[in-house]
């Protein structure tokens, strides 16, 4: 349903940052002798509505080489490095990504549509695409996006004055469920096309512009008056939502995640 208020976006990535992104990939690589598949930016700078002292939040997906996997002890399956300064990085090794792909994890799901690619190795990339679409629950996703509106709401927007960005932190995953409910698929990363795909009144739209316009050019910790339009879009949506919805199961064949694992694994360390 398109009309002519075009939701605002923006993906705003510093030439400077990104460099010191590729450069931590690179020494993420060598020190802890991994292959980074996929690297993206999650958060506000990949939603579309980055304030301009937001942080760069990039996530990844690597696998070890073969050592690794034959270990008797567990090992650790999460990289993290110290946040510095605006930067903060952190990923999943693949059979931890894997295992909560086949449980529709939605923070890898968006993070598999980001707009922001800083890497990807594109065969592994669209192998993780593919198994995306196989594997994602309506059910788990809208759980999910509702928890997330709802605490975002009781905890932020209850009050006469309220924390700007909260607003797009509760929009947002209710346009995700709104999403769900009609089109019964991954909804998009990306606020704009939720926005573009699920709202139709002008009033709100027009509301929803001039509070991104607003959360664009002021701090992360900027607080003020209600909006209207948007307050009572909220309410009436969390009235509305709120309720048990039947869905059909995942169609993934779990089988197909062992041997994407085997065959990404086998494959990167046949070339170590």
């Amino acid at each position: 349903m398109q009309t002519s208020n075009t939701i605002l976006t923006a993906h705003p990535i510093d030439p400077a940052v990104r460099q010191r992104v590729m450069q931590a990939l690179d020494e993420i690589e060598a020190r802890h002798e991994v292959r980074v598949l996929f690297a993206c930016e999650s958060g506000s700078r990949g939603w579309g509505f980055a304030s301009p002292d937001s942080d760069y939040d990039v996530r990844f997906v690597y696998v070890p080489r073969m050592p690794w996997y034959l270990r008797v002890e567990a090992q650790r399956d999460v990289i993290e490095l110290p946040i510095s300064d605006e930067l903060d990085v952190s990923g999943w090794e693949l059979r931890k990504a894997l295992r909560l792909l086949r449980r529709s994890n939605p923070t890898l799901l968006e993070w598999l549509d980001s707009p922001v690619i800083y890497r990807e190795r594109s065969d592994a990339a669209a192998g993780l695409r593919a198994l995306a679409a196989q594997f994602f629950s309506p059910m788990r996703g809208r759980y999910h996006y509702l928890a997330m509106a709802k605490k975002n709401f009781q905890g932020y927007l209850r009050g006469d004055t309220v924390r700007l960005k909260k607003y797009l932190y509760v929009l947002r995953p209710l346009l995700a469920v709104q999403w769900i409910d009609e089109y019964r698929s991954m909804p998009p990363m990306r606020f704009a096309e939720l926005a573009q795909a699920t709202i139709s009144d002008e009033t709100l739209r027009d509301e929803i512009n001039r509070l991104l316009a607003v959360k664009m050019r002021v701090g992360e910790a900027e607080h003020g008056p209600r909006w209207p339009a948007i307050h009572a879009y909220i309410e009436g949506m969390l009235a509305q939502v709120d309720r048990d919805v039947s869905y059909r199961t995942p169609q993934g064949d779990t089988e197909a995640l062992d041997r994407f694992l085997l065959q990404t694994v086998m494959t990167g360390d046949s070339h170590a």
